[in-house]
């Protein structure tokens, strides 16, 4: 997303309203000046390289709260537009489209849910409490529904950004092109549970997308994950051979990370075991996976997986559903912003051409 402020707009054909939020930086880009030390000056940039440490993680707490309270400030709108619209309020609103839908659970359905559940309480007592969440689950999900029903019909539209950063790509490893619209960069670790569950979603992005994502992976092993630097050294020794990827996967699939592990797996891919061996028993590696650790520390990372999808920071147990959300955003940013290029071009042109 491109812009640096929250831009909403609700209309049912023509904009109803246009409502904006200005961030923590609003008005001020990488050159406007924040000190002056001894006459010289300190900017934007120069403060956010070299303490992106301190302000990137301080900046996502910021914008996930900023987002939530976004996201909450929209259903209040969109409920606001559309009791007006239908002359009522917005609690006789939400019982005309919500609440008629939300069916009450079945026997066979309560004790199904009770069995699930650990508790030394009877049925009989559990019971009501059962029916209580049941019912707010199964409301939840129907004005979940009928909120992205209102936001289609209404035309929201959010750019509320999120923090960003350079990262150093040069010489990762790269599934993709290089001049994909959307480049997705993840800072993982080969024994992280979480790492190990996003390896499929970035495949199956990959699957959906095309050559429109590329993937780049920079190493993050974890100080209480004792294997997972090896592991990182394995892959980075696969990758002399060609096979950086095949290897990255196979110990995502497998999860098997002791040493002899490794050199199981790199058999199975018939990589040449004295080349890789003797890559993995020198430490050959060591210094490449070190340097993408310490970037991950100047970033100011604090696990894994972490994300730079075209540089905006996302971070935690992301899944595919937001992964594919946020590449979805970028395109069509990159897309209107081409079609508004295009739009100053074809104007200036107009305006040649009458003043000819």
């Amino acid at each position: 997303m491109l812009g640096k402020h929250t831009l909403i707009a609700l209309g049912l054909g023509v904009a109803l309203g246009t409502l904006s939020f200005s961030t923590a930086a609003a008005g001020q880009d990488d050159s406007s000046v924040v000190a002056e030390i001894a006459g010289r000056k300190v900017t934007v940039g120069e403060l956010e390289q070299k303490q992106a440490g301190k302000l990137l993680q301080a900046k996502y707490k910021y914008y996930m709260t900023e987002r939530d309270a976004l996201e909450q400030f929209i259903e209040d709108q969109l409920l606001e537009l559309q009791a007006k619209k239908e002359n009522v309020t917005v609690e006789e609103l939400l019982k005309r489209h919500v609440s008629v839908k939300v069916l009450e659970p079945t026997e066979d359905q309560l004790r199904f849910y009770f069995e699930g559940v650990q508790t030394e309480e009877s049925y009989e007592s559990a019971r009501p409490h059962i029916i209580e969440t049941v019912h707010q689950l199964r409301t939840k999900k129907a004005q979940d529904a009928y909120i992205a029903s209102l936001r289609a019909d209404y035309a929201v539209v959010v750019e509320l950004s999120q923090p960003s950063a350079k990262v150093e790509v040069a010489n990762a490893p790269r599934l993709g092109s290089e001049k994909a619209p959307v480049q997705v960069i993840e800072f993982a670790d080969y024994e992280c549970p979480y790492c190990q569950k996003v390896s499929h979603d970035l495949l199956k992005l990959r699957e959906q997308f095309g050559d429109q994502v590329s993937l780049v992976y920079k190493d993050f092993p974890l100080p209480m994950h004792p294997l997972a630097a090896k592991a990182a050294e394995a892959a980075r020794c696969a990758g002399e051979q060609g096979k950086f990827w095949e290897f990255h996967d196979a110990l995502f699939e497998s999860k098997r990370l002791q040493r002899s592990d490794l050199k199981e797996q790199a058999a199975a891919l018939k990589l040449e075991a004295t080349k890789f061996d003797q890559c993995l028993d020198s430490g050959a590696q060591t210094s490449v996976v070190k340097k993408d650790t310490q970037e991950g520390q100047r970033l100011g990372l604090a696990g894994t997986p972490s994300f730079f999808i075209n540089g905006h920071f996302m971070s935690g147990a992301v899944g595919y559903v937001k992964l594919r959300e946020t590449v979805m955003e970028e395109l069509s940013s990159i897309d209107l912003a081409k079609k508004q290029s295009t739009a100053m071009v074809t104007s200036k042109d107009k305006d040649k051409d009458e003043k000819k």
